[in-house]
């Protein structure tokens, strides 16, 4: 591995940008956005795998982002790289991401101070593992960070991760000026993440900003998230979807003109409608207005790499997280808690994708997630003996129910299993004068009738999440019922449609002689003649026909 030859970065003036994971089906979508309203905002920032050619494959808008990247620059924010951990990232991997940012022209990568992966596998939802503030932590993190610099041509810079559990004893803003003195690296302050430290810490939002080296950072971020209470704690959680708090837009007002050297501004707007995240720029662009300015040079790190002698102890963070481990053993119990639902609620989302009947009759409860994630399967993710979280939930469901049969479970657990097999081949399109299945749906056929588990389970989480809302509690008792529809599923054999839903699947339940009717459809298009009006609109008013 070898350092830049440069004695010296050269950072361009960016202005005010844009974050986006490149995906069309995401809103908002940037180049839309500001074809729309020219002049919006200057730069988008994107998220994507660190190998240029995986990330080409994955993100749709990436064939944009690449034609249009002279006239809006871009930034890129890497997922998948440790900047704590156990293991420092490989050198093929800092190789690839190197090509990549010297590809697309950013001028410096930035990427969260954390640990999101191991083993190969990602953190679900790229939930990354905060490192302790204090001095271990402050010595790890140098080594990934300086690890990483190390091969990269253009500048590494760290970023303030957000914090639920308060471990360490320094507060965020001395962790990470420490850290930057230990490296020499430029700094990225996102607000959000630190106000996720200060409530936490039961701080107040400016805590330890005027002796931070402000005149270090040069890249700031905003984005929405959720602040909630519980017991005497208040946590704030990093979700980009929600609105931007009104005490972050105040708080980068007064920062901004703190900050000489800064040289980006970006709005983190994932899942922001178009009308909603325009709003929220034409602020922005109120406080970075749209103007060229010098640029400005850095002198480059020359700290050696240090060794990485893992005292911070990862691993046991990662336990705590996840239920190995009571959140009593930890430092900060309460925060170890928040953390854990935070984590466990997303599992439970990536999960609901592919499993909503099996997750719901094994695990929908915190004790029935904690199970799987404790479980040996779902560690095995993260030692790089799995395949993905799909396959270690499908592993640990088949053994809970060999230790405990139940013939509606496993029911459900087979339904799950064989629904992506239904989408391996690609069907026809429709001739002019035929009609076929939609491109997302695929026909399906089983030897017990779950229609009655299927509406149940629909039926039992609106019910139970309107009563959480009156209520304030989630009454888990209610699953009972699910169990028993699950105990007397019907005779087959059962026919039914499946939609394919984001990265996931949907059965779709329907009347006996709709499904008898459409399942010529299986084997490919028809003359539109051949099948009777009542189930030609039936199928058109379901979404489940397309025709020339």
């Amino acid at each position: 591995m070898t350092r830049p030859a440069s004695d010296s970065w050269s950072l361009p003036w960016m202005g005010l940008g844009l974050s986006s994971n490149l995906s069309a089906s995401d809103v908002p979508q940037p180049y839309r956005l500001l074809d729309a309203s020219p002049g919006l905002f200057d730069f988008v920032e994107y998220s994507a795998p660190i190998a240029l050619e995986e990330a080409k494959a994955q993100a749709t808008l990436f064939p944009e982002m690449w034609r249009r990247r002279a006239e809006v620059p871009v930034l890129f924010h890497p997922v998948h790289l440790n900047l704590w951990g156990p293991e420092l990232e490989p050198a093929s991997a800092l190789a690839q991401l190197d090509a990549h940012a010297r590809a697309v022209g950013s001028p410096w990568v930035g990427n969260d101070v954390g640990w999101w992966h191991a083993g190969g596998q990602p953190f679900p939802g790229y939930l990354y593992v905060t490192p302790p503030f204090n001095e271990a932590g402050v010595r790890d993190s140098a080594a990934h960070a300086l690890h990483i610099q190390a091969g990269l041509s253009v500048p590494l810079v760290i970023e303030n991760p957000a914090v639920l559990a308060t471990r360490g004893g320094l507060h965020a803003l001395d962790f990470m000026a420490k850290l930057h003195a230990r490296t020499g690296l430029p700094l990225l302050l996102d607000l959000g993440h630190l106000f996720s430290h200060q409530l936490s810490a039961g701080l107040p939002l400016r805590t330890g900003l005027d002796g931070f080296p402000l005149d270090q950072v040069v890249e700031l971020h905003i984005a929405g998230g959720v602040v909630t209470r519980r017991g005497g704690r208040t946590f704030y959680v990093d979700d980009h979807t929600q609105p931007v708090r009104e005490e972050l837009f105040e708080l980068l007002a007064e920062v901004l003109p703190r900050c000489p050297r800064l040289r980006a501004v970006t709005f983190e707007g994932d899942g922001h409608p178009p009308e909603v995240a325009l709003a929220s720029l034409r602020r922005l662009r109120a406080l970075v207005p749209k103007a060229s300015r010098p640029v400005i040079v850095l002198p480059a790190s020359r700290e050696p790499v240090p060794a990485l002698n893992g005292d911070s102890r990862p691993w046991a963070l990662f336990d705590a997280g996840h239920g190995v481990t009571p959140a009593t053993e930890d430092e900060d119990p309460e925060g170890t808690r928040a953390d854990r639902d935070f984590r466990l609620a997303v599992v439970a989302e990536q999960l609901d994708k592919e499993w909503p009947l099996t997750r719901l009759l094994l695990a929908a409860t915190p004790e029935g997630l904690e199970a799987f994630t404790r479980s040996r399967e779902y560690r095995g993710l993260f030692d790089g003996l799995g395949k993905s979280l799909s396959h270690a939930f499908a592993s640990w469901a088949r053994e809970r129910v060999m230790a405990t049969p139940s013939d509606g479970v496993a029911a459900a657990l087979s339904l799950e299993m064989m629904l992506p097999h239904a989408f391996l081949q690609e069907p026809p399109a429709p001739a002019p004068g035929q009609v076929a299945l939609a491109e997302d749906v695929r026909l399906g056929a089983f030897p017990a009738d779950l229609t009655e588990l299927v509406f149940a389970a629909r039926a039992l989480r609106r019910h139970l999440t309107g009563r959480a809302w009156a209520s304030g509690a989630l009454e888990v008792s209610g699953l009972e019922a699910l169990a028993q529809v699950a105990a007397r599923p019907g005779p087959g054999p059962w026919r039914f449609a499946i939609r394919r839903k984001g990265s996931g699947f949907e059965v779709l339940t329907l009347p006996p002689e709709v499904a008898e009717g459409l399942k010529g459809l299986a084997d490919g298009p028809r003359p539109v003649e051949a099948l009777p009006g009542w189930l030609l609109a039936e199928g058109q008013a379901r979404g489940l026909l397309r025709r020339a």
